[in-house]
């Protein structure tokens, strides 16, 4: 299966311009490190495919990602859809993710261990995908602009793509067991200074992303079951609008806001 490949360069000093360059592949480049948003905006400008795939830089996809992804598309009614690929991290526990520790660096990357092993963790199909490796038809993504650049330089934006998928009237958000990659954890993003995407998205939404995840879309929950709560109540919204007029109340910081140059 050949697909487009499109990277995003920031910076670039270190070599990646030129490599990308050589490599023949698309690609999108600013002088600066703009943020996951403002990129993954600028590559949508180079799509030529009908579906859109975003990995972060520090994933490593593991092999099949890409036929159990095409077999689900296949199997649905139409383009109102998002689905996640599902990640295996050395640290971090996340809903609907695996924990198995490969490294956490270059360095200490076992790499031939992880091909041997990477299918022998036990897991299901999930409900409630938000987080790349993510996948979605650019019909969808133009319908809802993208990422929201406000979140620039990225921290919110997974829950709000959500919550705007929602609105867009997408139910069908799962997550599939099968289709797996490997995760290092934050290798790109302690390096920038972060916005308060938790402040910024209750404030945009008047809910908190965690009250999104948990009773709309479920992450994490297996695929096919049905939560005690589904949707949101009055008192998520009660309880966000306090928190959202505590923050204000004391300074809360939302982030830099720089332009680009």
């Amino acid at each position: 299966m050949r697909h487009q490949i499109i990277v995003h360069v920031n910076e670039g000093s270190d070599g990646t311009l030129e490599w990308v360059r050589s490599q023949g592949l698309d690609y999108t480049f600013s002088e600066r490190n703009i943020g996951v948003c403002m990129a993954c905006n600028m590559m949508r400008t180079k799509v030529a495919t009908d579906f859109i795939f975003y990995v972060n830089d520090d994933m490593y996809l593991l092999p099949g990602w890409d036929t159990v992804l095409a077999a689900e598309v296949a199997s649905l009614p139409d383009n109102r859809f998002f689905l996640s690929s599902t990640m295996i991290q050395p640290h971090n526990h996340l809903d609907g993710g695996i924990t198995a520790n490969y490294g956490d660096s270059l360095e200490s990357f076992d790499e031939s261990r992880l091909l041997r092993d990477y299918m022998s963790h036990e897991h299901r199909d999930w409900r409630g995908a938000t987080c790349p490796p993510n996948l979605m038809h650019r019909d969808i993504w133009d319908l809802i602009g993208g990422y929201s650049i406000e979140y620039t330089p990225g921290m919110g934006s997974d829950p709000d793509l959500t919550a705007k998928l929602w609105m867009a009237g997408v139910r069908h958000f799962k997550g599939l067991s099968a289709s797996r990659a490997y995760h290092f954890e934050t290798r790109s993003t302690g390096r920038v200074r972060r916005n308060n995407g938790r402040i910024q998205f209750m404030l945009k939404w008047g809910v908190n992303n965690s009250a999104v995840r948990r009773h709309l879309v479920h992450q994490g929950e297996p695929w096919g079951t049905c939560s005690a709560r589904e949707g949101l109540s009055a008192s998520d919204h009660r309880l966000t609008r306090l928190k959202a007029i505590w923050a204000l109340l004391t300074g809360c910081q939302l982030g830099p806001i720089d332009p680009i140059q």
